[in-house]
């Protein structure tokens, strides 16, 4: 049977986290966990490691300070390639995603090499976000879709599936978003590469536990990204 991993990066989560790991080891027998902690002060790493200490299917990567979500993917990554794994995910800590859906990620990816949770597939699946997020959120998703040229409809999701060989493939050290562009970003490379990229709707939920870790800068990076990435797809260079 295929091996998962599922990678979530944390920071200050320690309200969200057992529950989603206990939700999480039950959808599948071949499902594995890696948490990857900012040295979170609310003590999320160290409850991570005490699940680890008796349930094998647990990884905990600690990092020394709060370094972002490219690079805290880009690890996970790394730690995944370096192990059996086949099916790779990408999810967040706050119960936004719906564990249940990787059930058909699972599905979705038997046909493609990288599977998006889109929440604009079929009009606008978002519950409990303020209208001025939703809009910046829609429309900054047009936005990446008219510069990058991507017949993607959520190209700033953070809920993914790749194929192991999607990653091997990936140069890694050449990835330098962080934030919501670090979703962009890798996106647009495997696009750019021709593997085959599919969407399935999603139901996206505002967390109702703990901090939104979005920010002026996060948004400002995105708004730059797409310029870069059409430049150096142009150069040849992606």
């Amino acid at each position: 049977m295929p091996r998962i991993l599922v990678i979530i990066p944390t920071y200050n989560e320690i309200e969200n986290i057992e529950c989603l790991i206990q939700v999480l080891l039950g959808i599948h027998q071949m499902l594995e966990i890696l948490i990857v902690d900012d040295a979170s002060p609310d003590g999320t790493g160290d409850l991570v490691e005490q699940i680890g200490a008796r349930e094998s299917r647990v990884h905990l990567l600690r990092r020394s300070r709060k370094l972002g979500l490219g690079s805290a993917y880009v690890e996970g990554f790394r730690f995944a390639l370096s192990r059996s794994y086949t099916y790779i995910f990408e999810m967040d800590a706050d119960f936004s995603h719906d564990p249940y859906d990787i059930l058909r990620f699972l599905d979705a990816i038997e046909e493609a090499d990288l599977v998006l949770g889109s929440r604009y597939i079929h009009g606008i699946t978002v519950v409990d976000w303020p209208l001025s997020r939703l809009l910046l959120s829609y429309f900054g998703n047009l936005y990446d879709r008219l510069i990058t040229g991507m017949p993607i409809r959520d190209t700033t999701g953070g809920f993914k599936c790749f194929r192991r060989q999607v990653l091997e493939v990936l140069d890694l050290d050449r990835v330098s978003s962080e934030g919501y562009s670090f979703q962009i970003e890798i996106t647009f490379k495997v696009w750019k590469k021709r593997f085959r990229v599919v969407e399935i709707p999603i139901l996206f939920r505002d967390r109702t536990r703990g901090k939104s870790k979005m920010s002026f800068k996060i948004n400002r990076e995105a708004v730059w990204t797409v310029w870069k990435l059409k430049i150096l797809s142009w150069l040849g260079k992606i």
